[in-house]
């Protein structure tokens, strides 16, 4: 097999399999609602730090972002495995890895640019005096949407349900627990991230963490998941079977 870290193959291949699906129309839909709602709270409450931090946080990249992560990735994974025709790709001459590696460039790339870019001109909307809040939060949906890329490539190759598995985890443990249980921000993405627009833009989201762990466990998380995933493919029967 060919050890390249990319493949343009593939990488064109998940541009189609995104794009030709309804998730395609989706990835356009989220950005609009943030930038929209970012617009309407600009016009009712003008140039309001709580209610442009909250607007931000919790609707941006507590909702938007992971959601933009999970209708990326699993649209270049899970349709491939439900049809079978990801048989004809692992019959390639292709390293697993590099197949998990060029599916994620695409998905991170969606990620930049429906929920990073979205985020800083959501932020520039809603601070335009502070453009620092709009850079903190650009960065931290970069990051923690490079997480959820990489830990959604895994369910996808774990389960045939990986988007209501994601959407399970998204409101059960980033929402509901970790807005109820405090310990829940040492394994939560969302919070690594707001740690991150935390540093930038010194805000207080979230109390409790240092940069350095939100930085190492995002890392963890893209490299973990992202050799996990491949590893997994690995041993993915031709047939499409698990």
């Amino acid at each position: 097999m060919t050890s390249r870290a990319i493949s343009p193959t593939t990488v064109r291949l998940g541009v189609r399999s995104i794009f030709g699906q309804w998730r395609g129309v989706l990835l356009f839909v989220l950005p609009l609602v943030l930038v929209g709602l970012a617009v309407l709270v600009r016009a009712l409450v003008g140039e309001d730090e709580s209610a442009a931090e909250q607007t931000l946080y919790r609707l941006g990249l507590a909702v938007i972002v992971p959601l933009v992560a999970l209708l990326a990735t699993s649209g270049l994974l899970a349709p491939e495995i439900d049809d079978g025709s990801i048989s004809y790709l692992l019959a390639k001459p292709i390293s697993r890895h590099t197949i998990i590696t060029s599916k994620l460039v695409v998905a991170l790339t969606c990620v930049l640019a429906f929920g990073a870019v979205p985020m800083l001109v959501a932020g520039l909307i809603v601070r335009s005096g502070a453009p620092s809040t709009a850079v903190g939060f650009a960065v931290g949906a970069a990051v923690g949407g490079a997480a959820y890329c990489a830990l959604f490539a895994l369910l996808s190759v774990l389960t045939r349900h990986a988007v209501v598995v994601g959407l399970v985890y998204l409101l059960i443990w980033e929402g509901l627990l970790g807005g109820l249980l405090d310990g829940v921000r040492w394994l939560s993405v969302t919070r690594w991230s707001g740690e991150l627009v935390d540093e930038i833009a010194d805000l207080s989201l979230v109390e409790g963490l240092s940069l350095s762990y939100a930085v190492a466990a995002a890392a963890v998380v893209v490299v973990g998941g992202t050799w996990l995933s491949g590893r997994r493919l690995r041993a993915f029967n031709l047939t499409g079977d698990e």
